[in-house]
């Protein structure tokens, strides 16, 4: 299930009521070990050297007590008590051929400057450019407001146990946190906490979607209608189209502008096409629109205008809108059916009238700011960990992805995904559950392309969606 992201001192108090529960302090550092050297040993290969850096506290005990359990590797475990005298020797260690590190210096309790000889030693880590693997929080960062004490490390990965902590989250963590990861099932009694804000788990999508009667058929499972691509921006109609097959709703129609049509059907097979008309009528089947992917060319969006605003406004179904289309709603209307505008950081701040360096410092405060002014619209802002809300109650947080998602037309997949999702009647009781899985999903996808493939590209991604899990 979906852990809630909390503060270091809820994290403490999580702490004691394990403790009062007559776990041990001792068996939940032997199972972090555990999980640290199960993830230590999947990124790294057999034979390979790995530094673990201990400090002195419990978050040095878990890293060493991973050390346990990695075998077929190197594992040096260098006991860091004075940085003054002990970066010499880490200077050495550093010479050798290390493939990870494994970062237990300090834990998520820090909370005032490191003096000029840790963050000396931190950059001499720093500067080796080996992959680090953080134990519950990159050293020196503070984990309440996301900033560095003074130097912290830069890891490629941060496991951190039980749930993530909120300063995590922060932009200004992006760089030290690298992929953020939590390890459960070490030992805590069952969370006592809430929060506004839940990280997204990969079991929270046991059996869903829901498996499908044997009796059932096409007419069940929707029919989203999807309007989008233009002169020059066709391929975003075909990714988009492509994506949402993979969520098999019953059926599609891509409308599209009329010099495009031939190039963009003819790359269609199961998909519909027609031909975008401002005052078009739909289908009594359709029971989800898309609006917005690839519609950037000159004129589109005069002709696109009034015809986005009346569905935004009017349609009774779900209506997702993405992309160029995001900048043709008009504020402060009440739609009639669900809606969902999926912006990245900057069609936010443009919809905001303000800037994405203002919308990725609060990325909480701009996600409820777009719900209120968009008709209490949901919002999945994209980005490094997408996030899932509405003006009120809980957003969620996307564990998945990775910055090779960073790609043309990625977006126009999610979008997609989406839209196929909530075309179908039978899941639309749930459009948090819908939006949370498709972006997990797009994420998670990314995440084994990754892993199996040096390179991979966006088609890719359309291609291989709704594998995982």
């Amino acid at each position: 299930m979906s852990v809630p992201i909390i503060t270091v001192a809820q994290m403490r108090e999580w702490e004691k009521a394990t403790w009062a529960s007559s776990q041990t302090e001792a068996e939940v550092i032997r199972r972090v070990g555990k999980r640290i050297a199960k993830r230590a040993r999947k990124l790294t290969g057999s034979g390979d050297s790995i530094l673990i850096l201990a400090g002195k506290g419990n978050n040095g005990n878990d890293a060493k007590a991973a050390g346990e359990f990695i075998d077929d590797r190197q594992v040096e475990i260098f006991n860091v008590a004075s940085p003054e005298t002990d970066i010499t020797l880490l200077h050495e260690l550093l010479h050798r051929k290390v493939a990870l590190i494994i970062d237990g210096l300090f834990g998520i309790g820090l909370n005032r400057p490191l003096d000029e000889h840790w963050q000396k030693l931190i950059s001499v880590v720093n500067a080796s450019r080996v992959p680090v693997l953080a134990v519950d929080a990159p050293s020196g960062l503070n984990c309440d407001t996301g900033l560095p004490e003074g130097a912290a490390i830069e890891a490629a990965l941060t496991l951190t146990v039980g749930a993530p902590k909120k300063g995590m989250l922060a932009q200004s963590a992006w760089p030290y946190v690298g992929r953020l990861e939590v390890t459960e099932d070490v030992g805590l009694v069952p969370c006592p906490l809430s929060s506004e804000m839940n990280w997204i788990q990969a079991n929270d999508f046991e059996q869903f979607p829901p498996r499908r009667a044997e009796a059932g058929h096409k007419g069940l499972y929707g029919h989203l209608a999807i309007l989008a691509g233009s002169m020059g921006y066709h391929g975003a109609s075909v990714l988009a189209s492509r994506a949402a097959q993979r969520a098999q709703p019953g059926l599609i129609t891509l409308y599209t502008q009329e010099p495009v049509y031939h190039v963009v059907a003819s790359q269609l097979q199961a998909v519909m096409a027609g031909i975008f008309a401002p005052e078009m009528k739909f289908p009594e089947s359709t029971t989800a629109i898309l609006m917005g992917p690839g519609m950037h060319g000159p004129g589109v969006a005069d002709a696109m205008k009034k015809t986005v605003q009346r569905i935004w406004r009017d349609w009774p179904a779900p209506v997702v809108v993405d992309a160029s289309a995001l900048d043709l709603l008009a504020a402060g209307v009440l739609p009639k059916g669900p809606r969902v505008i999926t912006p990245h950081p900057g069609e936010a701040a443009r919809m905001l009238n303000s800037t994405s360096r203002q919308v990725q410092a609060d990325r909480l405060h701009a996600l409820r700011e777009l719900s209120k002014r968009f008709g209490n619209c949901w919002v999945v802002l994209k980005g490094n960990q997408t996030l899932v809300g509405t003006k009120e109650g809980d957003v969620y947080v996307n564990s998945s992805g990775n910055p090779y998602m960073a790609q043309g037309g990625s977006g126009d997949v999610l979008s997609g995904y989406i839209g196929g999702l909530l075309a179908q009647p039978v899941l639309q009781s749930d459009i948090a559950k819908i939006l949370r899985f498709a972006v997990w999903q797009h994420g998670a996808t990314a995440d084994a392309l990754q892993e199996k493939n040096k390179i991979w590209v966006v088609e890719d991604l359309a291609a291989q969606l709704g594998n995982e899990g």
